[in-house]
């Protein structure tokens, strides 16, 4: 894709979720070599919140996904995990890429609204996280290397806030369905912390999964449907380099290979 100038990303730039009311304060990097743009992000052009369908391959043991009823478990020896990590389109794609995932979707969870819509969410009118649900199969992927990606996809020093977000909605969090997953889930927060990957405190938090529900049909695959839009975002939010400057190049492509 050409490189965007000035007025045509400014033209790009919508009301919507991934936007702040007001200019971000300047950001202190959570580790030396971490550089973080301040850009205004361009959002989807759609803003419709009628409840729609998207339907999922049933016979393979993934739920179906309907906006508006809050998903259920995989079936056929599939498995669950639900991660908060900011925008969820970045997530979504992010976690898309891991061999032995079978599905992702992005979604609302850690809030006790039901059916929230995205316009609720981004008004901070619910508890809500801009979240992704990851049906995977385990004997292919193990959580803890799903574990491995969600650290490599963002920053999790940042307290409500996701690079260019800001806001509740934008939290670090790991949503464990069981205790297996809890004790997976702290000790690889500890290993880190032992480890000083960040020069700032994590911030993620941990939380026993809640009613997951799924978002409207438009953020599903966005990175898919609206390709230009994605990456004029992603790139401007300032991810990617941090991923890179933080873990290295490549790192995070060694990690969905789980090599």
């Amino acid at each position: 894709m050409k490189p965007l100038s000035s007025l045509a990303f400014a033209l790009l730039v919508v009301a919507g979720c991934h936007r702040s009311s007001t200019p971000p304060a300047p950001m202190a990097p959570s580790s030396p070599t971490v550089s973080t743009a301040s850009v205004r992000a361009p959002v989807g052009a759609h803003q419709d919140t009628q409840p729609s369908a998207r339907a999922a391959d049933n016979q393979q043991g993934i739920p179906a996904v309907t906006f508006g009823v809050a998903m259920t478990s995989p079936t056929h020896g599939l498995a669950e995990a639900t991660f908060a990590a900011g925008c969820f389109w970045c997530v979504e794609s992010s976690f898309e890429g891991v061999r032995g995932v079978r599905a992702v979707f992005s979604g609302y969870t850690g809030g006790p609204e039901q059916r929230p819509t995205y316009e609720q969410v981004c008004d901070h009118a619910t508890g809500h996280a801009e979240a992704v649900r990851v049906i995977y199969d385990p004997s292919v992927v193990t959580y803890p290397q799903l574990l491995a990606v969600f650290w490599r996809i963002h920053d999790p020093t940042t307290p409500d806030r996701s690079f260019y977000d800001q806001g509740r909605q934008y939290r670090s969090a790991i949503y464990v369905h069981n205790a297996e997953q809890r004790a997976q889930a702290e000790a690889s927060k500890r290993a880190l912390e032992t480890a000083r990957t960040y020069s700032q405190r994590i911030v993620t938090e941990i939380s026993d999964a809640a009613a997951f529900w799924p978002a409207e049909d438009y953020h599903q695959d966005y990175h898919h449907t609206h390709p230009e839009q994605y990456m004029s975002y992603r790139r401007g939010s300032g991810r990617d380099a941090y991923i890179e400057q933080t873990w290295g190049r490549g790192a995070l492509e060694v990690a969905q290979r789980h090599e």
